[in-house]
């Protein structure tokens, strides 16, 4: 897993202890210990920031938004995709 610096991730777990939930997206703001661990902040839709964890590559996965498959799609899953609309 390669986190990189202002990657969106989610975390994988509950972190009962900063009201934190399985799922809630942040971004690492600071990588930490040398790739060990992150400084992930969560903000809300405003933007603000209501908290900053140090967290472990296990405790974090992210998010990506555009195919990881950079091959073209088959003419029969473009036709499929294209009838879908």
């Amino acid at each position: 897993m390669n986190i990189k610096l202002f990657d969106g991730v989610a975390l994988t777990s509950d972190l009962p202890e900063y009201d934190l939930r399985r799922g809630q997206v942040g971004t690492v703001v600071e990588i930490l210990a040398d790739g060990k661990a992150f400084e992930v902040e969560f903000s809300d839709r405003d933007g603000r920031t209501y908290e900053s964890v140090g967290l472990r590559p296990h405790q974090i996965m992210v998010l990506h938004y555009e195919p990881l498959n950079t091959q073209p799609r088959s003419a029969i899953e473009q036709t499929v995709h294209r009838t879908d609309r």
